[in-house]
């Protein structure tokens, strides 16, 4: 399952997502869920795709599970982050293939 984090050049908030991710993903529990589900984080400058600069630009950093288009804005913790990967891969059901 491909998530992406939604960012752009020189965004101090984006790194300190990243950063919150980095936590996240360092308990035992989350990365046992991420092997589960093949779960992968990618980041991407929204420059990329003009639908999410339209959607995103005054929003970001932003999670987005392109597939099913959940997403996560800023503000989020790790607290928050982790919940909402929780969710994300219950409502989405089995691992990616």
């Amino acid at each position: 399952m491909a998530i992406l984090l939604l960012s752009t050049e020189a965004c101090h908030l984006c790194e300190i997502a990243q950063q919150v991710l980095g936590h996240v993903f360092s308990q035992p529990n989350m990365q046992a869920l991420a092997q589960q589900h093949s779960l992968d984080i990618y980041l991407q400058d929204i420059m990329d795709q003009p639908q999410w600069l339209n959607l995103y630009a005054e929003k970001i950093p932003v999670l987005l599970d392109e597939r099913s288009g959940i997403t996560l804005e800023w503000p989020f913790d790790a607290v928050e982050a982790a919940i909402w990967f929780e969710k994300l891969t219950a409502v989405t059901g089995s691992p990616a293939r």
